[in-house]
């Protein structure tokens, strides 16, 4: 699996227009830098999709039009089995059968049937679902860019609404009840029959990349990943649909916590015109029907940032445990089976001891409830990831930590032994 070429060339997306044929204001429109293709490679085949049939999966097939057909018409495509097939209307989507009572349970309901979770053709949609479609017209919110403040490069600790002193503890235990309702199933990748875990890697590591292309929020970042795992811990999706779906999780997110969130139309444009406007429409719908609407998930950078509020550090060992969280992102097994608050104390601990030769201080564990012996096997990976990821493919978080704005806190050499015995 390798990233396509394609990134080194730098293009600008042609001009949105609306239906009156004026031309609409995008981000790059309004004064900031114009956006470049952030292309993701093409995902590698894995050897897992004869595990489709048989084992419990249902595949179901959705038409709706010639707008959903990938690759492009005309063109044949070669089945898993090697055999030219003529390419059909429609894409495939596979569910999973459903299970037992589990606590994991997908929107916290006990079941959606097939019409709640995959209705998503636009011709029938009601009128108060419109405003998904119609995304051409110049929102009014839209105003000159030269009134708005300079940007600050302050930290962010202090100034989320997470952070209010008065408050903490009934945020931080609110919080800690709601990571568990929406926390992703640990080991969903198992009943994927066609994407692996080096598939959502190199789909994660994309995702940085837009996040820093659009100036996004961290917080931003991470609602993403959430929205995805949650996303394929209950619905079972193609290769060819795995971009798609992190494009739509992103697009969510953004509106969700950004300001100005990136267009419709950019985010097309950087998936190297993949797909359309209204796949990325129908997707998003899907999404959010899936995850029930809800979207306020608690997420590792929350609880992080709570942490350093509570125990203040200095910015380089803010920094470093910043990175070391994002790092967990990349790798669904083994971090999804800890819990977001677990992660980001583990992220404390290990930027602790790297910076002032210091884990978990009592204050915190008094304040979270954890003891460094419940921390140290999730601080173990998280070891574990800092070492490895100067010699992994999937380089952009490194990257990104390498800038001045972090201290170059991604250089740092973690120690090659913790003393956790």
């Amino acid at each position: 699996m390798r990233r396509s070429s394609s990134r080194s060339a730098v293009g600008l997306a042609p001009a949105a227009r609306g239906p009156d044929g004026r031309p609409v204001l995008t981000r790059a429109r309004l004064g900031q830098d114009p956006p470049q293709r952030t292309v993701l490679g093409v995902l590698a085949d894995n050897g897992q999709c004869q595990r489709a049939c048989g084992q419990g999966i249902t595949t179901l097939r959705c038409f709706s039009g010639s707008e959903n057909a990938l690759p492009p018409t005309e063109k044949k495509v070669l089945s898993d089995c090697g055999v030219l097939e003529p390419l059909q209307q429609g894409f495939d989507i596979y569910m999973d059968e459903p299970e037992q009572a589990d606590g994991d349970s997908c929107s916290g309901r006990e079941g959606m049937s097939f019409e709640e979770v995959c209705e998503v053709d636009t011709s029938t949609l009601k009128s108060d679902l419109h405003f998904l479609l119609d995304f051409n017209t110049v929102s009014p919110m839209l105003v000159d860019p030269s009134l708005h403040s300079p940007p600050k490069e302050a930290s962010d600790v202090g100034t989320d609404v997470v952070n209010v002193t008065e408050y903490a503890e009934e945020i931080h235990q609110y919080l800690r009840e709601a990571e568990i309702r929406y926390r992703p199933k640990a080991h969903y990748m198992r009943k994927q029959p066609d994407i692996t875990e080096g598939m959502r890697t190199i789909l994660v590591d994309w995702l940085v990349e837009v996040g820093e292309e659009y100036k996004l929020q961290a917080e931003t970042l991470y609602l993403a990943v959430n929205f995805l795992d949650r996303f394929l811990s209950c619905m079972s999706v193609l290769k060819g649909k795995l971009q798609l779906v992190g494009t739509a999780a992103i697009l969510l997110a953004s509106k969700y916590e950004e300001i100005y969130p990136p267009e419709v139309d950019e985010l097309v444009y950087i998936t190297d015109d993949t797909y359309t406007k209204r796949q990325l429409l129908r997707m998003e719908q899907l999404l959010l029907k899936v995850l029930a609407f809800d979207l306020t998930a608690p997420t590792t950078n929350q609880f992080l940032l709570q942490y350093l509020r509570r125990q203040g550090v200095c910015i380089r060992t803010e920094n470093l445990a910043k990175y070391v969280a994002e790092l967990s992102l990349l790798e669904a097994d083994p971090f999804l089976k800890y819990l977001p608050s677990l992660i980001a104390a583990a992220a404390y601990c290990l930027a602790n001891y790297t910076v002032n030769r210091h884990f978990w201080p009592e204050s915190l564990a008094a304040f979270t409830g954890y003891s460094l012996s419940e921390i140290v096997p999730c601080l173990s990976e998280l070891h574990k990831a800092c070492l490895d990821v100067p010699h992994r493919p999937q380089q952009a978080i490194r990257e990104k930590y390498k800038a001045s704005k972090y201290l170059h806190v991604s250089l740092m050499e973690p120690p090659a032994v913790l003393p956790l015995q």
